[in-house]
């Protein structure tokens, strides 16, 4: 007997989509990037008092605040009272760019920092070692795994 049935190519199958969560939005959406920049938000107000010493440090640093034209997707989000006009504020932050090679000067800084901090911490424990009892400075630890049954 034949069945009335379809090419195996010509069946369809409904998808199924999972339904979509409701989420709370997020503090602080995210920049649209552009090649060559790292972005942060920058505190530039806590708890309703401004925090200059913060905002100045930064700016030393070398961030530099983004203006609204270079994201216009936040342009309705902004404070209206920002100190910042012409710049992106949301709920005492400021959104700042830095070039990328910056960024990268700035981690290799710091890790060098942490090494010589490091070093110096394991020579100062090491100068208490004594032949008759040494002191044991090993970086490495391992992890083992039990058999299963």
């Amino acid at each position: 007997m034949a069945e009335n049935r379809l090419a195996r190519e010509l069946e369809t199958r409904s998808e199924v989509e999972r339904p979509k969560a409701w989420q709370p939005a997020s503090a602080l959406p995210e920049p649209d990037k552009q090649p060559g920049y790292s972005y942060r938000w920058i505190r530039v107000a806590s708890m309703g008092q401004q925090d200059a010493k913060n905002v100045s440090a930064k700016l030393r640093e070398g961030w530099e605040p983004v203006r609204i034209e270079e994201q216009p997707k936040f342009k309705f989000l902004t404070d209206a009272n920002s100190r910042f006009k012409d710049n992106i504020e949301i709920a005492g932050l400021l959104l700042c760019k830095i070039p990328s090679e910056f960024m990268e000067q700035r981690k290799e800084y710091y890790s060098k920092t942490t090494r010589d901090n490091m070093a110096a911490v394991d020579s100062n424990f090491m100068r208490e070692s004594d032949a008759r009892m040494p002191l044991f400075n090993e970086k490495r630890s391992t992890t083992s795994f039990g058999k299963g049954k």
